[in-house]
């Protein structure tokens, strides 16, 4: 199985650190040289919608977007059927060289597994049965909002359905994990890793560099307020049916805690 890493040109510094530490797990990585959105003009809007769900899309996370669908590009120009995707401000687990190895412990239902955890430690997201993985790892059918992309494998046959995409109006992590909004997911049916083995630099000290173009979207202002009450309604728009399958005992809330 490759490994993609998305990398900004102007960002060797993150590749030498990602090369290092997959290389002491044993691991090779395929750079992605990364759509730099303080470079890219006025093509990098072309295949966005102006609005969607979670409001206008950030320069940033268009251009993160983009450079997620050069990997997707990648693993269908290769021989592979699956490929691990990692941004460069990832950091990886000990325990990742033996999973990221090779793609033959994915059943062909899992088309798309999620492998970081993405949010505070104590973070819980509702998931479904519980199935087990190789070295005591498991996985489990997301049923709530985990979003982040800085990590996660994906086969050939979801690598085309979202390249099949013409226009989006989500950031690349919330189509590919966030139920509650996004229209691919029932299809996508994404699975999570648990414990995850990989976590974003963003909770471990150092932020993305897509932060800054989010900034000024932050600012309370009315644009601001309606777009968090339009993603809070969101939010509750599945409530009830998670309510009624935590209580049937189909899905249960865990927390993601990250492998050593």
């Amino acid at each position: 199985m490759r490994i993609y890493c998305i990398n900004l040109a102007r960002r060797p510094d993150r590749m030498a650190a990602m090369t290092a530490a997959a290389g002491a797990l044993g691991l090779r990585l395929s750079r992605i040289e990364a759509v730099d959105a303080a470079a890219a003009g006025p093509a990098l809007d072309d295949r966005f919608l102006p609005r969607g769900p979670l409001g206008e899309i950030p320069r940033g996370d268009k251009a993160c977007f983009l450079s997620h669908r050069l990997a997707w590009q990648a693993l269908l120009d290769s021989d592979e059927s699956h490929a691990a995707v990692l941004e460069d401000d990832v950091r990886l687990s000990l325990s990742a060289g033996a999973l990221l190895g090779g793609a033959d412990w994915t059943a062909p239902d899992s088309g798309l597994i999620k492998l970081e955890h993405y949010g505070p430690a104590h973070q819980r997201i509702l998931v479904g049965a519980l199935r087990p993985a190789p070295d005591g790892f498991r996985l489990a059918r997301l049923m709530s909002r985990h979003t982040g992309a800085a990590a996660y494998i994906l086969s050939r046959e979801v690598a085309e359905k979202l390249l099949a995409l013409e226009q989006v109006n989500l950031p690349v992590d919330h189509l590919l994990f966030n139920p509650n909004n996004s229209p691919l997911f029932e299809e996508l049916r994404p699975w999570q890793l648990i414990p995850a083995i990989a976590r974003q630099r963003d909770f471990v000290g150092e932020k993305s560099d897509i932060e800054t173009t989010r900034t000024a979207m932050r600012r309370l202002t009315p644009t601001y307020i309606r777009r968090e009450l339009v993603r809070f309604g969101y939010d509750l728009k599945l409530l009830p049916r998670q309510v009624g399958e935590v209580l049937s005992g189909k899905a249960k809330f865990i927390a993601i805690a990250a492998a050593p």
